[in-house]
């Protein structure tokens, strides 16, 4: 989940109208987290990164970068050709970044790193931290939310 500080997608429309080509939302995650993620090899350009590779789950030590691919995407119709054709990789799965992979050698691919909160919903604690910002954010929920959790606190102490 992101709780971008601007309309994140709006931007990466812009930069696809730009450069007529798929782009991709992208975060700096701790080296130490990097095999959590697909992590691109890319090189500034005109305020986002041209992609030359990309890799699912690296090592640290193995990892191109810290740039994480994090679930925001620009896609042309060709991914699905690739996709249709793309064996299991890491995990046993089909992994986009795989077949984005294999796109990247055809097409040029763009990475916008974006400004604003991230969530790993796929992460149990990311989930909860998610959950906990954003209703707290919310006009409707953040005030009954606010005394919750107050009550809460005090009945751990």
């Amino acid at each position: 989940m992101i709780d971008p500080e601007y309309p994140l997608l709006k931007e990466m429309i812009k930069i696809y109208e730009k450069k007529k080509c798929p782009v991709i939302a992208l975060e700096e995650v701790p080296m130490s987290e990097v095999n959590r993620y697909g992590i691109v090899d890319g090189k500034p350009e005109d305020g986002v990164y041209r992609i030359r590779d990309m890799v699912e789950k690296p090592r640290p030590e193995k990892s191109p970068s810290n740039l994480a691919i994090i679930g925001r995407y620009i896609l042309t119709p060709d991914i699905f050709g690739i996709l249709e054709k793309q064996k299991p990789g890491a995990g046993g799965e089909i992994q986009l970044t795989d077949a984005l992979k294999r796109l990247v050698k055809k097409t040029p691919i763009y990475g916008y790193l974006i400004k604003g909160k991230r969530y790993d919903a796929g992460d149990k604690i990311g989930y909860l931290k998610a959950t906990v910002d954003l209703a707290l954010k919310n006009r409707e929920l953040s005030g009954d939310f606010k005394k919750y959790l107050i009550e809460k606190a005090k009945t751990l102490r």
